[in-house]
This record gives structure tokens, sequence and C-alpha cells, in this order.
């Protein structure tokens, strides 16, 4: 009963341990504060159908439900980090829930503990639970495509024998046709080599059930087409396809295309799945190395919980082994069934051994309190985090009122966040135009760039805010002819600059 209620307390800290950094952390850059961004201006325009990338630019890439989510979010609880990150924790809550339902209906409520705190202290769930993010929507689909095909032959509730469809749907309006391929790329080839599950396909209701799931998602793919045509071809052959087949796609539309080695899926793996995976694998070579491990591991294998678990855990894994075009957070839709997975395993383990699950909470631990760590060292040193908050926020408080913040060469999308999308863009090249002779003018420069701008500008501006990326400067207007520059006293100044 005591190591019952500890690994309780325990799930219960590592779920709730995001919670921190969701309220004080700032958006990040790249993909965090770009999602949050889309879901302000959805916010804030009343436009549910079609997520824009930046005003005039619609943005293909995603299906809306995650956005939807945010932007409800943040009109109901306020337009700031905490409101815009808690759709994914939600959504991990009950990935969460579905994992330990799967894991006790078939392994018993204590492999069903165990699941619960190795899925949630994985560093990549961890991380995502407490993001602005659109991959833990997709784990959520996934997760209810692979639990509810296996329960609705245990327990033919109406819930679960509509859970497939209903997890379509969601990763259908999360990602897209990816849903499908994750789900039904894992089951069809479990449905072929074991025969045993065959009859696990009588139990969906297939007619009513597609039905279901067109109705929740054919709807918004239609409306969107409708309102900016060319959408469907691009998210179905470029994003879905050629993103897949060529690394560095050219035909990327936001500049979202990446670049790696066949096989890097695996690498990522191991990252997200720290620091279980090292444990799996290290339990794994301990089977290998004796005749009673190897002959358990065979009689596993034969079992077809077990087999249906190990296809849901390798299916996305060995799909993206052929693309170059790939982000660790792929990995994030197979660490529920590797979850369950390892936990039986590790039960059968301390079971021979005649131990406990208390033995290796600790190794749960780590993930969570790295991140901990972490947040509250970048609350204390904010210039460690690529996020232009308090950047802006500098500018909002010192800058006068009739002034806007002007990014050279690059303007991130944790500034259009912050800004609320007033912060301007002006190439180099233009930069000399928009020098005044009459105000100052301020302009957000990045620190590679500040020693040639100062001499290109040629006056005395001053340094005002510097953070990680980026210097705050203030031009002040150019001196009359004959005249000598004085020197400048702007709103908290800092050092001359020649």
């Amino acid at each position: 009963m005591q190591h019952k209620r500890r690994a309780w307390w325990f799930l219960a800290a590592v779920l709730c341990a995001p919670l921190l950094s969701m309220a004080l952390l700032p958006l990040t850059d790249t993909s965090e504060a770009r999602y949050a961004e889309m879901a302000r201006m959805m916010a804030e325009s009343g436009d549910w159908i079609t997520p824009w990338f930046a005003p005039g630019v619609p943005f293909w890439g995603k299906p809306p439900l995650a956005f939807w989510s945010q932007a409800l979010s943040a009109r109901l609880l306020g337009m700031n980090e905490f409101a815009l990150r808690l759709p994914s924790w939600l959504v991990t809550l009950a990935t969460v829930g579905l994992i330990y339902s799967y894991a006790q209906a078939w392994l018993g409520a204590s492999t069903a503990r165990l699941a619960a705190i190795v899925y949630s202290s994985c560093v990549l769930v961890f991380m995502m639970s407490g993001a602005v993010i659109t991959d833990p929507f997709l784990a959520l689909g996934t997760t209810l495509c692979m639990t509810g095909w296996a329960m609705a032959a245990r327990r033919p509730s109406w819930f679960w024998r509509y859970s497939f469809f209903l997890g379509l749907a969601i990763g259908l309006l999360a990602k897209g046709p990816l849903i499908v391929v994750l789900a039904c790329g894992a089951i069809v080839p479990w449905l072929i080599f074991c025969k045993s599950g065959r009859p696990s396909v009588k139990t969906l209701p297939w007619a009513s059930g597609f039905l279901l799931t067109m109705a929740i998602s054919l709807p918004w793919y239609v409306a969107a087409e409708l309102k900016t045509p060319g959408f469907l071809h691009y998210f179905f052959v470029g994003e879905h396809f050629l993103r897949f087949v060529d690394a560095g796609w050219k035909g990327d539309l936001y500049g979202t295309a990446h670049s790696t080695a066949y096989g890097t899926i695996w690498y990522y793996w191991l990252q997200a799945s720290f620091p279980w995976g090292l444990v799996a694998i290290g339990l794994l070579l301990c089977n290998f190395a004796s005749d009673h491990g190897r002959s358990e591991l065979g009689s596993a294998l034969r079992d077809p919980n077990t087999s249906y678990l190990l296809a849901w855990c390798l299916f996305t894994l060995v799909f993206f082994t052929a693309s170059g075009n790939i982000l660790w957070t792929y990995v994030l839709p197979t660490l529920g069934g590797f979850s369950i997975l390892l936990a039986r395993a590790l039960q059968r383990f301390w079971n021979q051994k005649g131990t406990t699950t208390g033995k290796m909470l600790w190794c749960a631990g780590i993930a969570p309190c790295a991140a901990v760590v972490l947040a509250v060292l970048a609350v204390f040193r904010p210039d460690l985090v690529k996020s232009e908050r308090d950047l802006v926020n500098y500018a909002k408080q010192n800058l006068p009122q009739d002034e806007h913040l002007v990014f050279l060469e690059h303007r991130p999308f944790s500034a259009r966040f912050y800004s609320r999308g007033t912060a301007a863009l002006v190439p180099r090249d233009r930069l000399m135009d928009t020098m005044d002779d009459k105000d100052t003018v301020y302009i957000a420069v990045p620190r590679e760039l500040i020693d040639d701008i100062v001499a290109q500008i040629n006056r005395p501006v001053k340094k005002l805010f510097v953070d990680k990326r980026f210097v705050l400067i203030a031009v002040p207007p150019e001196p009359a002819v004959g005249m000598a520059p004085k020197t400048y006293t702007g709103p908290n100044s800092g050092q001359s600059v020649r």
C-alpha cells in the first residue's frame, strides 16, 4: 500500500511539474512562438477556419485543432504564456489516462501506474506537455486509435468501440492524414502476422465509425480550401509526400524544411525516451545474455498483446527511417506503446529479483528535475533564452508611446507575439531610409551585425537593451550642418556607441 501511494504521488508530481515553467518562461523561438502568434491572430481576428502565418499569408502546414484550443484558452484566460500552453498539458493528461486505462485492463493496476510514470517522465513528453506545440494532439489521436482498437475487444463500451475513429478525427485535425499512416501502419502488419488478433476487426463499428470521423474532420478541409484555394494540393502533396521523400524540401513555404541523415529517427528516439530508452536497452541486453532471458523474449513475442505494443512502438520509427526531413518530436506518438511495454518488462524483472517499483522511481525524476532546474535558471538568466519578451517589454515601458519597435533583417515570432503584431521589420538595404532628421529612431539589431550597423549609421547611437540575439539601439536625429553632435540621453540610456 505504501508503494502504491508513493507511485501515485510521484506521478502527480511529474504531471504537475511543467505548470511552473508554463507560467514563468517566455515563449521561445522558433516553433513555440510561431504557433503562439498564429493562435493570437486567430483569437483576435475571430477567423476560426484559416490559421495565418502572417497577415495576408495563410498557414497551410497544419490543421487548426491545436490553434483552436490555444486561441480559445487565450480568450478565456488571457493572452499569456500559461493560457497558450495549457491545452498541450491537458491533452497530455488525457493521453496518460488512456495509457493507464489500457494497461490496467490488460496488465493490472501496478503496471498501469508504472506505465503512466514512464510515459510522463520521458523527456520529450515532459517538455511537450508544457509547450505551445501541435505534437501532443497527434500523440493523443494515435494513442486513442491504438488503445481504442484493443480495448473495444476487451471492454466493448460505446466509448471504446468508437475511440479508434475519434482518434482518427483528432489526428486529421491535428496533423492530417499522417494519423492514418501511423495507426493503420502499426495495426495492419500486426493483423497479418498475428492470426489471433484478427477477430478484433469485427468489434469496431466501421460504417458509423467512419461517418463519425468524416463528420468531425471533413467540414474543416472543405471550408479551408474554399477560403484559400490551393490549400489541399499543398497540404496533401507537399506536406505529406514531398516533405517525406525530399530532405530539405525546397517547396516549403514557411522555412521549416529539415535535412538529416537517414535513420536519425532512432537517435531521436533515444533522446526523446530518455532516461527510459537507456533502461529498455539495458533490460534487453540482460535478457539476451542468458538462455532463460532469450526464452522469455521469444515467449513474449508470441503473445498478441506484446506484439501489438511492439507494432505501436516500432512502426513510426521504421516509417521515418527512410526520411531525412524529420524532427525529434515525430517520436512522440510511439512513446505510449513503449511505456506500457517497458512497464510490463520492468514488473517482470522486479518480480524475479524480489524488489519493488519504488527502486526505480528516482529514474523517473531525472528529466523533470533537470527541466525544472533549467526553467528556474532561465527565469534568473533570461538572456539565455531565445525569446524577445524582455526586449519588447523594455520597449513598451521606455520608448515613447507613438514609437513602434523596428527589427533589422530578422523579426522573430516572439517579437511579433509580445508586441501584439506591431513590431516592424526593415531589411538592411533599407535601413538608412528609416532614419529621421527630427526624431529618434529605435531599432533592434542582431548582435552579430551591431558593429557594422553602427559604422553604417555613423552617428552616436545608444545601446538601450541587450539580450541573447538583439541589441536595441536609439539613433538620434542627425545634427544640422555645422553643429557638433550632442550626447544622446534617451530613456534608461546606456553607453554611447560610435
